[in-house]
């Protein structure tokens, strides 16, 4: 009786050569491209590190290539490494989906991404509703200011990324979402709030709170308020838009956010919008998915229910829609 050989010679039809590359070393893989050492590696997939260390050269070894380049204690993807990162992340995703398939889930996680204007305002309702016809879907969704939701979308980490304004990176696909438009606004009783017009020198004499560096609406609000009134005292940087319209409704500046994020305080009158001679400044939020990365099924579902969110809810006048780019912005009469 003769050995079968693990090579495959045969005639077509005859079984293919054994798979060497197994999915604990491809998790393994994934795990260290995003977290930089074994050691980090190893606690993401509940390995010890010296089992994550002897996957990583197991997996070396099968491809006979390596995939990293050993910087100080540092494991940094070479180009090796990056060719095999989107394939090994789209094996896991689907090897997830067959996982759930019989288990009563029939969905593996839907992993997000979103701006904090979106991921706190607009998506939850957005979630809610397409949850009604996938109850069995876990989601999981991180929300950072847009620069972080473009790196965890390029790094893998996420599957789908909602972002404000005109960021992007190389490596993704930009599908353009809503419109969206930004709104200076103060406390009720703030001297400005009474104003007919508040003039471009009032404006620059005020101290401002705005979005912190990196955020999509501190992009939007850098380009339009310097762009049109040259400077500002930006006496607050915060991460948080809540935080900013929070500081804001004391009175002791005035603060510039998308209208999404201020909408429900100016409805109940908590905040006023300050008449101003700036133009409209409408801006782009956008769903970004890698190019190289296949969508699972629950993903698609998502991204096609956002797009068809927006169609239905532009006809039945509830939820996010397009702001109307050819009407003045709302202005609240001066009391």
């Amino acid at each position: 009786m003769t050995r079968r050989s693990d090579q495959h010679n045969g005639a077509p039809g005859d079984l293919p050569a054994r798979l060497r590359v197994g999915l604990r070393h491809l998790e393994v893989f994934v795990a260290t491209a995003r977290a930089g050492s074994t050691r980090s590696a190893a606690e993401r997939v509940a390995r010890s590190q010296s089992a994550a260390s002897s996957a990583i050269a197991e997996l070396e070894a099968t491809l006979g290539a390596a995939l990293f380049d050993r910087v100080r204690r540092r494991l940094l993807l070479n180009e090796n490494g990056r060719a095999l990162l989107p394939m090994a992340a789209s094996l896991l995703d689907h090897a997830a989906e067959l996982e759930h398939l019989f288990n009563g889930a029939h969905a593996a996680p839907l992993r997000m991404a979103a701006s904090l204007t979106i991921g706190e305002v607009l998506l939850p309702d957005v979630v809610a509703r397409w949850k009604g016809s996938h109850p069995h879907s876990p989601v999981h969704i991180v929300i950072a200011n847009s620069s972080a939701v473009i790196r965890s979308v390029a790094a893998f980490d996420v599957d789908i990324g909602f972002i404000e304004g005109p960021q992007t990176h190389p490596d993704l696909s930009v599908q353009p979402w809503l419109t969206d438009e930004m709104v200076v606004f103060s406390a009720p009783s703030h001297p400005l709030a009474s104003l007919r017009r508040s003039s471009f020198e009032q404006l620059r004499a005020q101290p401002w709170a705005v979005r912190e560096p990196g955020s999509g609406t501190r992009e939007a609000s850098d380009r339009w308020l310097l762009e049109h009134l040259g400077s500002i005292d930006i006496a607050f940087e915060l991460g948080s838009s809540e935080a900013l319209k929070r500081l804001v409704a004391t009175g002791v500046a005035i603060g510039c956010l998308s209208r999404y994020a201020v909408a429900s305080a100016l409805a109940d009158g908590s905040l006023v919008e300050l008449r101003t001679g700036l133009p409209p400044l409408h801006r782009r939020l956008a769903i970004v998915v890698h190019k190289d990365k296949q969508l699972g099924r629950g993903a698609e579902d998502f991204v096609r229910h956002c797009l068809a969110t927006l169609t239905d809810n532009a006809h039945s006048g509830s939820g996010p829609r397009r702001p109307r780019e050819t009407v003045a912005p709302r202005r609240r009469a001066g009391r």
